[in-house]
């Protein structure tokens, strides 16, 4: 039987992660290859491919939906974009693989989350946290009974970089193009993963910061301030009764090895790390042996890499040869929705001063 022709996908955006994931992520995959990317300046995207040996480059998006020899987009631009480029692709017949946040509020998320679930094709949002080993086994080890039944979880997920001498202003500093800051950069990641593990989520409360700053514009270099958020902290309540704690900043020290997701049962405790790889363990402890103890993982997890990334692109690669999503790992559309909706929440919550049901969210 001859060979299947690889998935032609096509790269939208010219920024960093495009370069450093969603292109070697998918030229790394034996059965696919980039065949375009996409960009608002042509010669950003004409340069970026030609990094990668790539023959397509393009600045309208347009062209990219109408094109019959492209099977499915990766969105990695601006969270404003992302409602109106993946919708578009969608209605065209492409299979999109779409950066988190899914949109910038809920009501983009849901028509994006609808429009994907009629359209057939593959639709999967990029929560990196789910292709770490630990997460994997922590969640495998949950649903096995070891820690007896959860009650508790927690996440920390902190770093400097906010106040950095080196920091600057760039489209995620402003409301108008990235919608939140460090809300909708980790803690998309963090609802998610926290559902992925415990089941879905009922209510939300928490708020926000951001510290009063100015800082060089990394384009123009003129001073701008900065107008997102730099650390919030919420409280989950999940459907089963489990209840979360988070607590993400970029403003203040490492708590940790960059970031944790902590489950307690009453037999037991698992904390898992949060990263794109590069740091990737698993530990357990109990109320007879507090100190907490490595747990094995595949040889891979320990590589330093961020291994996380190809794996989570594969998957997309993966999903659209067969014709759909592995509910055990892949984050759909929905997925995404349900993360907006408990980001959402937490922004009412902060100006109505109480628990937001996830159901209550217009």
């Amino acid at each position: 039987m001859p060979a299947l022709p690889p998935l032609r996908i096509a790269v939208i955006g010219t920024g960093n992660f495009a370069e450093v994931c969603h292109i070697p992520g998918i030229i790394s995959h034996p059965a696919a290859e980039v065949v375009s990317v996409y960009g608002r300046r042509l010669e950003a995207a004409r340069a970026l491919a030609d990094r990668f040996g790539i023959a397509g480059a393009t600045d309208e998006f347009a062209a990219i939906c109408e094109d019959p020899n492209i099977d499915a987009v990766t969105i990695a631009t601006a969270h404003v974009a992302h409602a109106s480029q993946a919708l578009m692709a969608l209605r065209a017949g492409k299979h999109v693989f779409c950066e988190k946040p899914l949109g910038m509020n809920a009501a983009e998320a849901r028509e994006m989350a609808a429009v994907g679930e009629a359209s057939g094709k593959i639709h999967q949002v990029a929560f990196t946290f789910r292709y770490n080993y630990g997460l994997s086994e922590m969640r495998r080890r949950i649903t096995a009974g070891e820690i007896g039944k959860p009650f508790l979880a927690r996440i920390q997920y902190d770093r400097w970089d906010g106040l950095s001498a080196d920091w600057v202003t760039s489209w995620r500093s402003k409301t108008q193009f990235a919608g939140a800051g460090i809300l909708f950069e980790v803690g998309s990641h963090l609802f998610d993963i926290t559902r992925h593990v415990l089941g879905p989520i009922d209510s939300v409360i928490g708020y926000t910061h951001l510290v009063p700053r100015d800082a060089a514009d990394e384009i123009s270099g003129e001073m701008a301030p900065a107008e997102t958020d730099d650390l919030f902290s919420a409280w989950v309540r999940h459907e089963s009764g489990v209840r979360t704690q988070i607590f993400t900043s970029r403003v203040t020290p490492p708590f940790a090895e960059l970031g944790y997701l902590e489950i307690v049962g009453d037999k037991g405790a698992l904390k898992a790390s949060l990263s794109r790889g590069g740091v990737d363990r698993l530990k357990a402890s109990t109320p007879g042996v507090p100190a907490w103890s490595e747990l094995p993982l595949p040889v891979e997890a320990s590589d330093g890499q961020p291994h996380a990334l190809p794996r989570m692109i594969h998957s997309f690669v993966d999903a659209c040869l067969r014709g759909k999503l592995d509910p055990g790992v892949d984050a759909s559309f929905r997925d995404g929705l349900e993360a907006q909706l408990a980001m959402a929440a937490l922004l009412e919550s902060q100006t109505a001063e109480r628990w937001i049901r996830l159901d209550a969210v217009k």
